[in-house]
């Protein structure tokens, strides 16, 4: 990332009619949570990225009970807690028809109301992107190795 510190999508699925987002804000981490385009929750770092390069990570723990019940996320920079908190609920079913997944940029109709539809690429350089879910996702350890990432990547094909 850029010394003027770190801005931009990282992540994001889904669209202004819902969808969910991590990004940096004003040089902090965020997270989006979009609730058909009307409720937006948000969850950030306490403190900024620091600049250079580094390993940042969303956790959602969803609350279960059936659909569009809420969840707790964490964010974490380098395997460390770096932020938390709720979200009360979930978008029950699809996001969007016609706005997928992107990486470095959210190229449709913008997930938060923190960036806009241009000009929301990430100024730093994103290396890869893991996404998993159920047992998949659980881990102790909340800093994955290049080597990890490699090893799991080589197992899967």
């Amino acid at each position: 990332m850029q010394d003027s510190g770190a801005q931009g999508v990282i992540i994001a699925q889904g669209a202004n009619i819902g969808g969910w987002s991590l990004y940096a804000h004003q040089g902090k981490l965020k997270y989006c949570y979009n609730v058909a385009g009307v409720n937006h929750y948000f969850v950030e770092s306490t403190d900024p990225l620091p600049s250079g390069e580094h390993q940042v990570r969303m956790e959602f723990a969803y609350a279960g009970g059936g659909l569009g019940k809420g969840g707790q996320v964490t964010l974490f920079i380098d395997g460390k807690k770096a932020g938390e908190g709720s979200v009360p609920m979930t978008q029950a079913m699809v996001f969007s028809a016609d706005d997928g997944c992107d990486v470095g940029q959210d190229s449709g109709a913008p997930v938060s109301p923190d960036y806009g539809p241009a000009g929301n690429a990430f100024n730093g350089r994103v290396k890869g992107v893991q996404l998993a879910i159920a047992d998949a996702a659980e881990s102790v350890d909340h800093l994955v190795s290049p080597e990890q990432a490699m090893h799991i990547a080589m197992a899967r094909q």
